[in-house]
């Protein structure tokens, strides 16, 4: 009995699979996503995206060779860190940028922390800010897709920011399809929210995070915005609220595994996002609130842990 028990990284306890399996379906759950990247915004997406896909599968080949450790990029974990990467950047960041982006993402952010399962935050995450830090004029905002003459550069929460009507805006259709300026794999809410019911079908994800995050970013937004409906679906729409929400809030590694948990981390990011976007100097603010959140995520796991029955209480009583 003993030679068929399995010693893999600990997702496999929360999902009932590997974590290459689950790996895989995030791959094919942000497959949409990435199609849509590259039919709005060309070849220069594709590019962007092979490049940090490639960094960082060799990073981590490279970083396991140098210190002798076993090969995990067969666990396809670098593979997702490296998509996750391109599909928040913008098509006109500089592909030695990238690089450099999706090195840190693994080797700093992962690997010297002891590799997948260890990292404190969402090594895509981490990177983008890091790269937002370093490289903020290439890194920042976004570029307008291949379609429009009408859609500007400038993100949708940018020109909110800068004061613009609802007639300086891409409308909603063009935010659902992905028409406007942005980074490559954000825009699209389509597709996103299709990856994001594949997850759901196939039990990697829950359904608390998104919708607690989504939901509460437009209620706050709408609470924030002296109750400006309109705005407050751009908010949703916009910038990396689905992204994020669907696909970073949801690490298992950097984020609570009991529902209350989820739901107060979920709230939490949404809280940080809307007072960035609103009181902050930046249109966007997803990135920071879900880093934020990875930070505190093990108090919020230890405030909302199930109580075992029978447990004495500090009081003196039984639980």
């Amino acid at each position: 009995m003993a030679n068929n028990l399995i010693v893999s990284t600990s997702p496999h306890l929360h999902s009932g699979a590997s974590t290459r399996k689950i790996m895989l379906d995030v791959l094919i759950a942000l497959s949409p996503a990435a199609v849509m990247a590259v039919v709005l915004f060309g070849l220069k997406a594709l590019l962007l995206i092979a490049i940090s896909v490639c960094s960082a599968v060799l990073s981590e080949f490279v970083f396991n060779l140098i210190t002798k450790k076993r090969q995990t990029i067969g666990d396809l974990s670098a593979a997702v860190t490296g998509l996750l990467l391109a599909l928040t950047l913008p098509a006109s960041t500089k592909w030695w940028q990238v690089m450099v982006g999706a090195v840190f993402a693994i080797v700093v952010v992962k690997c010297l922390f002891g590799g997948i399962g260890c990292n404190f935050a969402n090594p895509a995450i981490t990177a983008r800010i890091f790269m937002l830090i370093s490289f903020g004029t290439t890194v920042a905002g976004g570029t307008k897709t291949a379609f429009s003459e009408l859609t500007a550069g400038a993100t949708p929460l940018a020109a909110i920011k800068a004061g613009a009507d609802a007639t300086a805006l891409p409308s909603l259709t063009d935010m659902l399809v992905g028409n406007r300026g942005g980074a490559i794999g954000e825009t699209c809410a389509i597709a996103l929210l299709v990856g994001f019911a594949y997850l759901l079908i196939k039990k990697v994800i829950t359904w608390h995070t998104p919708v607690v995050f989504v939901g509460a970013t437009f209620l706050l937004s709408l609470l924030f915005g002296g109750f400006d409906l309109t705005a407050s679906v751009y908010h949703v729409l916009g910038g990396g609220l689905l992204i994020g929400a669907i696909f970073m809030a949801t690490d298992y590694v950097t984020s609570p595994v009991t529902s209350w948990g989820k739901v107060v981390f979920a709230f939490g990011c949404a809280l940080f996002t809307v007072i960035i976007r609103y009181f902050g100097s930046l249109p966007e603010g997803v990135s920071y609130a879900i880093l934020l959140m990875n930070i505190i995520s093990p108090y919020i796991e230890k405030l909302c842990a199930p109580k075992p029955l029978g447990a004495v209480s500090k009081k003196g009583g039984k639980a």
